[in-house]
């Protein structure tokens, strides 16, 4: 056996910083490539809110102007968003565990709805479209808590005043002499908690004359008293971002694009002519001889070629006619695309958007709408109901209680004033006769209760239970019969109870 002697020598480690190792680690995926594929793709690196920071301003401007001028923009957020948020509204149901005091909170509450909005144009529901429809547009939308003096007269002294996102200066941030920082208009204390957001008096790019220097030099409210509504898509977002911001720029060129095959398109409508005549030059006063109204060299007067216009010519003269291009026979094709990608970023179906259903059954419908329909079942609870509904519903049962608008009775807990099940409008069947066998399929089975189904309806369980009643005493006085009582067989009179027979008695043997 041979023996072989091995000297080792002991080398330093090699130390290498992040930034030097990153790149080879990268490279094992694709899209980390540095290659030349994608050589020019400079992603920026940033924080949920420094870059959101800086273009909110032009953001917000190019997203109100298209949703002013651009019909498929507008359509987005008041034909497809809002009404399939809220519709008619989200409404709440209360359940305190005390019947009679749900009964007296639902009516107190359908009374303050319509004295809700402090500018007096809205009930509390048509305020909840308006809201959701200015954080769409604008990125934000906040609702400002106004108090009332009982000498008001309102069933309960709250009134709730709806700001645009321009009210709060997204472009403050700074540290207070308090210790607290203002980060995009909303100040937080020591412990991240949010304690006032920065507002403007007035709408600060709707001013006038009569606009003071008060109105607009932002001044801290108290966050107990602001709602603020606002899509959060990333860990850590401060304010919202308008909700069309990824089809700013499709929907601008596509606009562009219209007009263009439009002018086009008149061009090609036009039966145009030219008339040349090569015997002649200038005429002496410098206007072409062939131009309409100007005479020729032998006396001919030349007209404009409207239509059914025979133009006489000089010997000489001849007519050339504009052949303008056409659209290409894939036109429509790429509009369609065009508009299904306009729709995916809005997060809307093709057909909502354009309102063509040529390419749709019943079957595939109802799959994709099913799908828009859970995206809005995700949109109202996480904005509308958490964001928006239960802050003000919190604050309106404290001052219904603390202004004698509702007496609570002692084995209550004022906290449950403000337990409530908030319940959209319910989605219109897509098949009427299969969806009313499905939900009652579903109770017979056990899978669902008749609360849970009448909530999915938009019904209260306990108002419909009461209506039943009323119209099933109301039938059994006039001795009337319908199939909707399930009571007893279908088609059988309702009769009044007769009484027990006397007892038999037995026989004498």
């Amino acid at each position: 056996m041979e023996t072989f002697r091995v000297r080792l020598r002991e080398k330093a480690p090699i130390v290498a910083s992040a930034a030097e190792i990153r790149p080879s680690l990268a490279a094992g995926y694709d899209a980390a490539s540095r290659g030349p594929r994608l050589s020019r793709w400079r992603a920026p690196q940033s924080g949920p809110n420094a870059l959101l920071g800086a273009a909110l301003p032009e953001l917000r401007a190019r997203s109100h102007d298209l949703v002013r001028q651009n019909g498929l923009a507008d359509g987005i957020i008041w034909s497809v968003m809002v009404p399939n948020i809220i519709g008619t509204g989200i409404r709440p149901q209360f359940s305190t565990s005390d019947r009679s005091l749900d009964a007296d909170l639902a009516k107190l509450f359908d009374a303050w709805t319509d004295e809700s909005d402090a500018d007096g144009g809205l009930d509390f529901y048509g305020q909840q479209a308006l809201a959701v429809a200015s954080m769409l547009e604008g990125g934000d939308c906040f609702g400002r808590l106004r108090f009332r003096l009982p000498s008001d007269g309102l069933s309960v002294p709250l009134q709730i005043q709806l700001l645009e996102a321009e009210y709060c200066p997204e472009e403050r941030w700074e540290t207070l002499p308090n210790g607290n920082e203002v980060r995009g208009g909303i100040e937080f204390d020591k412990i991240g908690r949010r304690v006032a957001y920065w507002l403007y008096g007035r709408h600060p790019l709707d001013w006038n004359a009569s606009v003071s220097v008060g109105d607009l030099t932002p001044a801290p409210v108290s966050a107990q008293n602001i709602v603020h509504l606002r899509a959060i898509r990333r860990a850590g977002m401060l304010r919202g971002e308008p909700w069309i911001v990824r089809t700013i720029l499709k929907l601008h060129d596509l606009d562009g694009y219209d007009d263009a095959q439009l002018l086009r398109q008149k061009i090609a409508a036009m039966f145009a002519g030219f008339a040349y005549d090569s015997s002649h030059g200038e005429a002496e006063d410098g206007e072409h001889p062939m131009v309409a109204g100007a005479t020729a060299a032998d006396g001919t007067t030349m007209a404009a070629l409207d239509p059914g216009t025979i133009q006489e010519l000089a010997p000489g003269q001849q007519i050339t006619f504009s052949t303008p291009p056409r659209p290409g026979d894939d036109y429509a094709d790429y509009k369609r695309d065009q508009h299904r990608l306009v729709a995916i970023a809005a997060g809307i179906l093709y057909e909502q958007l354009t309102g063509d259903y040529s390419m749709v059954n019943d079957r595939t419908w109802r799959a994709a709408v099913n799908e828009f329909r859970r995206r809005c079942a995700m949109w109202q609870h996480h904005w509308v109901v958490q964001q928006f509904c239960r802050p003000i519903l919190a604050r309106w049962a404290d001052l219904a209680l603390l202004s004698g608008a509702i007496t609570l009775p002692r084995s209550i807990d004022p906290a449950r004033l403000r337990r409530a099940t908030w319940v959209p409008q319910a989605w219109p069947y897509i098949n009427p006769v299969q969806d009313v066998e499905a939900r009652e399929a579903e109770v017979r089975a056990g899978f669902k209760s008749r609360r849970r189904q009448m909530q999915e309806a938009g019904d209260d369980l306990d108002q419909m239970d009461a209506e039943q009643a009323a119209d099933n005493a109301r039938a059994d006085d006039l001795g009337l019969a319908f199939d909707s009582d399930a009571r007893r067989p279908k088609g059988r009179a309702a009769s009044k109870p007769e009484p027990d027979p006397a007892p038999v008695k037995p026989a004498k043997r």
